[in-house]
């Protein structure tokens, strides 16, 4: 083995003195990106009747939701399941985003909810093993990805702080996915009390050490400013309506009620607009990145150190095994079985000569009785 020195290399910072071209990489990169479109997963969970499909349509402007295509949790009985629906969306610019809701109809509703998060969590393992799966294929050209990128966990505005179905569902799932709690039809609630809710499930969410959603620094005074106030509002209290109302000479959406309306993209009276910009014009990247590098690649590292020489998950205590080992078992497990169905085989063969062979005798039998009784009767 040749053994080489290492050498120090330097980059210089040069200036050119003519145009090359490169600088038009950001816009290749741009073209690359608008011509394979985007792709996001949002997961809404939360009980029944909170708002979560209007908050949805509200969101993206439009009916992934309709009275044709009602929402999860009033087309499936009250078990905790796993849904998931897919809507192409253009905007101008030729941008296309295949948005993937998933939703979880009957959460939180039955009388015992022990382990309802488990339909949850089976889900968003699932999509990172699909993922996983198509990394280690040859042809990796075709990757969708199917991950949980954000999950919005609806709060009921009852003004008592956190029941404990949230605080062990947020404790289960932090570690997953990223989670941004909101407080639900946050117009039951008066200004006063939505800020002392605010306060109290925030105490709460730090009492219990649950992780969520963190937003990323920044050096940019603007953008330090904007993720302040939004950490500032933390958790978001929204409304959701698709109902257009004239107020004042101009049409906006909200809700119609005896003293007002509850203006939805109103700042003043609720969240939604801080929530609709964080989520899809400011930070929808990087809830996906950080899906990626950081959820994703605790999952991948967790799977990978699963398999080792000996097949034995130091982690869990389970019994795994190598690629090479599961073929080998594969492999003992056809020859046993083709055995296994050889000998069964040989048993009918066996069952149905000894059938045939005793029918013979009975026929045999029943033809020399016949002879017999014939014989006596041209005797007589």
């Amino acid at each position: 083995m040749i053994e080489r020195p290492e050498t120090a290399v330097q980059s210089i910072a040069r200036n050119l003195e003519g145009y090359v071209g490169f600088a038009t990489l950001p816009n290749q990169v741009y073209r690359k990106s608008v011509k394979g479109g985007f792709e996001f997963t949002l997961m809404v969970v939360g009980e029944s009747s909170l708002g979560k499909s209007t908050l949805i349509n509200s969101l993206f402007l439009t009916d992934l939701y309709s009275k044709d295509y009602p929402g999860p949790s009033q087309r499936i009985k009250k078990t905790v399941q796993v849904e998931q629906s897919k809507v192409l969306i253009k905007e101008g610019g030729g941008v296309q985003l295949t948005l993937t809701i998933v939703d979880t109809p009957g959460f939180g509703d039955a009388v015992d909810n022990s382990n309802c998060w488990q339909p949850v969590i089976n889900y968003i393992d699932s999509k990172c093993e699909d993922f996983l799966n198509a990394e280690s294929r040859v042809n990796r050209r075709l990757m969708p990805d199917n991950r949980v990128h954000c999950c919005l966990y609806f709060i009921a505005p009852s003004g008592h702080g956190l029941k404990p179905l949230d605080i062990e569902f947020m404790k289960r799932l932090h570690d997953k996915v990223n989670v941004i709690p909101l407080i639900a039809k946050a117009d039951t609630l008066t200004p006063e009390e939505c800020q002392l809710f605010k306060k109290q499930i925030m105490k709460e969410i730090q009492e219990h050490k649950i992780k969520i959603y963190e937003f990323p620094d920044t050096e940019d005074d603007e953008d330090s400013k904007l993720i302040r106030n939004i950490k500032e509002k933390m958790p978001l209290a929204v409304v959701g309506s698709n109902v257009v109302i004239e107020v004042n000479g101009r049409k906006v959406r909200g809700r119609q009620y005896p003293w007002g309306v509850a203006e939805v993209e109103n700042g003043e009276h609720c969240d939604f607009t801080v929530l609709r910009n964080m989520l899809i014009r400011t930070h929808m990247q990087d809830l996906k990145d950080v899906t990626n590098n950081v959820h994703y690649e605790n999952y991948r590292s967790k799977k990978l150190a699963a398999v080792t020489c000996n097949g034995v998950d130091n982690s869990k205590g389970q019994l795994t095994k190598s690629p090479l080992a599961q073929m080998e078992e594969e492999r003992r497990e056809h020859v046993m079985k083709m055995k296994k169905m050889e000998t069964e085989m040989e048993q009918v063969f066996e069952m149905k000569v000894k059938e045939k062979k005793q029918k013979l005798k009975d026929s045999e039998a029943e033809l020399e009785r016949r002879h017999e009784q014939i014989k006596k009767n041209q005797d007589k």
